[in-house]
């Protein structure tokens, strides 16, 4: 319905000092064309990829996907009762459109904004696995409904690392948690010995949010915030 998810769009005012901080976490930084006018880069692990734009954004994060014929699927969404509040669409733009969903921004493309990454699916940073796109939200029921009619589809239900409902794509999960559990929506990466992985990022210099938000546990459970203030979710898997 949306297409193929891109990437987690998110304003970041200095493109190089956040570009920095990711690569400091074995992100790998991939090429970027010149659909944007402001100052752009992208970095990916393997299953996520991250645009660093240095303004340009209605809302931040949002999500972007590319979706080719843009045009026709808009007046499918309208159909279906969603809202388009933004469109840029001719024959000498580069074709977009956004509107939201359970509040948060969804920013439609036509066409790619960087290269796919050359690193293996199953490739991943320091932080581990991106396992979702961690978003709360006022009502989980009525805000399972909406991402449904985006095409996404209920995979689980769980406690852990909070009470959430578990979506599912081809290409994003997302969980949908209430609101207070988290401030902001957050990037959530899951492994194992995640607990040392912690240590090991404390050891090189990072910094971690305190205190944990939600009752997280913080034996099992850290937050890192991005210098453009992203919150990257890490958390202990079975």
């Amino acid at each position: 319905m949306i297409g193929r998810f891109h990437e987690v769009s998110v304003h970041a005012p200095d493109p190089a000092g956040s570009l920095a901080f990711y690569e400091r976490l074995g992100f790998v930084q991939v090429t970027t064309g010149e659909a944007f006018a402001h100052p752009y880069a992208a970095v990916a692990d393997g299953r996520l990829t991250i645009g660093l734009h240095g303004c340009g954004l209605q809302s931040s994060p949002l999500l972007a996907f590319v979706l080719p014929g843009l045009r026709e699927s808009l007046e499918a969404l309208e159909r279906l009762g969603f809202a388009i509040e933004d469109r840029r669409l001719g024959d000498d733009v580069f074709n977009e459109a956004s509107f939201e969903v359970s509040g948060q921004a969804i920013r439609l493309l036509e066409a790619r904004t960087h290269s796919p990454a050359s690193l293996a699916p199953t490739a991943t940073s320091r932080l581990g696995w991106f396992e979702e796109y961690a978003l709360p939200v006022a009502d989980v029921k009525r805000a399972e409904t909406e991402w449904e009619r985006l095409g996404f589809v209920p995979a689980e239900e769980g406690d852990e690392p909070y009470p959430h409902i578990g979506l599912t794509s081809d290409s994003l999960n997302v969980a949908l948690l209430r609101a207070g559990s988290l401030t902001t929506p957050a990037l959530l990466f899951a492994e194992a010995d995640m607990p040392a992985r912690i240590e090991q990022l404390a050891a090189a210099g990072f910094e971690f949010r305190r205190p944990l938000p939600g009752g997280l546990d913080p034996a099992r459970h850290a937050i890192l915030v991005a210098p453009e203030g992203t919150q990257l979710l890490l958390t202990t898997s079975e």
